[in-house]
């Protein structure tokens, strides 16, 4: 090739990829710009009778999103006034998700997204990236579960080790006898454990491959086990919004697994289920609850994220409806014999709170009105106009199930102009009965307990 047509090939090619970020960046902007608001309020979309609008499809999504800017110093969230809230642990590398040993020892998993290099693809999918990056989430995994330790009951951990490292994107975590098991992006592994150890440094074991590849849009894996440690139940999210890659790309995901210890057989326990996250026993009931993460681009206020009991063989909609029967008209073909037995969930959590955290309170040392019912981890909404989420909260069940409205347990995670201090994620309750809430950009574990008695009578009402 002659210098002279390779250097105006090169120059194309540089002149395409200035105009292809040029255009991806003035589309970002419009994105900004364009964002209509919500017509309602966010308080519609909660509880166990939800106000469902109809569906707002346009052009342009809305997109709102909480720059994220850490915590000032000497800032913590904002507590219930019954409640207090100080820092378990500082300093962390993207904390996700907790679990708390027998011994109370906090494991912690410090991770972020795997590679997705076919869910990058085309102009949607590069603002998707600007957005989560603004948003906190551009960081780069840590690929490690650390382990807390607070030796002398202050509150405050003082120990604080390395458990496993480079694991694959690390999420849920579960303890069965003398074998704790964690789930990477893509498979469930194995590792010995000891009551006390510091660091494990087998190379563990697989029990079971999970749905991963190169898209594998919706990437945290989270478990529990079942009481007589038999059985891990696995969330699996969508590998899409809506299906638009196709069904054949959605495989045995927007499920919950049920996965056999002892020979890593797996089915699916329940489907239709877009991005379940969180996962709890309640305990009046043995049933298995689980928070959802709804579909986009229906608007400001659809479709609410959900918290929902578990049933056997259940199916809740995805893709073909929200909410119950409500069809979404962009999945096509639809299927009405599907639409049809969906399962109306539990209890609405309001749009795009991209509600992630689940724990129940039994045995929590909090005050009595936080003594039975699920506290949520809302990370917060990165499509919504005005921000939703971003906040913990509380849903008091009565004999088994949801009843009344929310309870706000610690907000205060956006400043008054709408930059993101931090963003709650995985919620446990540690061995004394506080409430532990890891926050991804604020790189810390908070540790919220009672307030004594005098407090809070000398505290301003709610």
């Amino acid at each position: 090739m002659p210098v002279f047509e390779y250097k105006s090939n090169y120059k194309l090619r540089v002149n395409q990829q200035c105009l292809s970020t040029l255009l991806i960046g003035l589309s970002f902007v419009a994105l900004l710009a364009c964002s209509a608001p919500a017509k309602s309020p966010a308080s519609l979309g909660v509880g166990a009778n939800p106000d469902l609008p109809a569906p707002q499809q346009s052009l342009i999504p809305t997109v709102n999103i909480a720059t994220a800017i850490g915590w000032p110093a000497n800032t913590t969230p904002i507590a219930a006034t019954d409640l207090t809230v100080s820092s378990f642990t500082r300093d962390l590398d993207h904390p996700r998700w907790l679990y708390v040993l027998p011994n109370g020892d906090v494991l912690v998993a410090e991770t972020n997204a795997p590679a997705k290099p076919d869910d990058n693809k085309g102009i949607k999918a590069k603002i998707q990236g600007m957005v989560m990056k603004r948003a906190g989430a551009g960081v780069s995994s840590a690929n490690q579960i650390t382990i807390l330790r607070d030796t002398n009951g202050d509150g405050i951990a003082d120990v604080r080790s390395v458990l496993l490292k480079d694991l694959n994107a690390p999420f849920g975590m579960a303890l069965v006898g003398n074998k704790l098991y964690v789930a990477n992006s893509d498979a469930i592994m194995m590792f010995p454990y000891t009551n006390g150890d510091l660091q494990i440094s087998a190379l563990g074991t697989k029990l079971v491959d999970l749905p991963a590849g190169l898209r594998n849009h919706h990437w945290t894996k989270n478990i529990i086990a079942n009481a007589d440690g038999s059985q891990l139940y696995v969330t699996i999210g969508s590998n899409s919004n809506v299906a638009e890659n196709g069904l054949e790309a959605e495989t045995d995901r927007a499920a919950i697994w049920e996965v056999n210890l002892k020979t890593g057989e797996h089915r699916i326990f329940a489907s239709g289920l877009r991005n379940p996250n969180g996962l709890a026993w309640e305990p009046t009931s043995n049933k298995l609850w689980t928070v959802v993460n709804e579909r986009d681009e229906l608007g400001n206020d659809l479709v609410p994220d959900y918290l929902t009991s578990v049933q056997d063989g259940g199916f809740y909609g995805w893709p073909y409806s929200y909410y119950g029967q409500h069809v979404d008209e962009r999945v096509k073909p639809q299927q009405p014999a599907m639409v049809a037995k969906a399962i109306v969930p539990d209890y609405a959590l309001g749009a795009h709170t991209a509600s992630l955290g689940l724990a129940s309170s039994f045995g929590t040392s909090l005050p009595e009105r936080f003594s039975s019912g699920m506290f949520i981890g809302q990370h917060g909404s990165w499509n919504r106009k005005p921000f939703s989420g971003y906040q913990v909260i509380f849903v008091p069940f009565n004999d088994g199930k949801p009843l009344g409205l929310p309870l706000k347990v610690l907000t205060g995670f956006l400043s008054e102009e709408g930059k993101a201090y931090g963003r709650p994620v995985g919620v446990a309750l540690d061995k004394r009965g506080a409430l532990l809430v890891a926050d991804d950009v604020g790189n810390i574990v908070w540790r919220v307990t009672a307030k004594t008695k005098k407090a809070v009578e000398s505290s301003p009402s709610e």
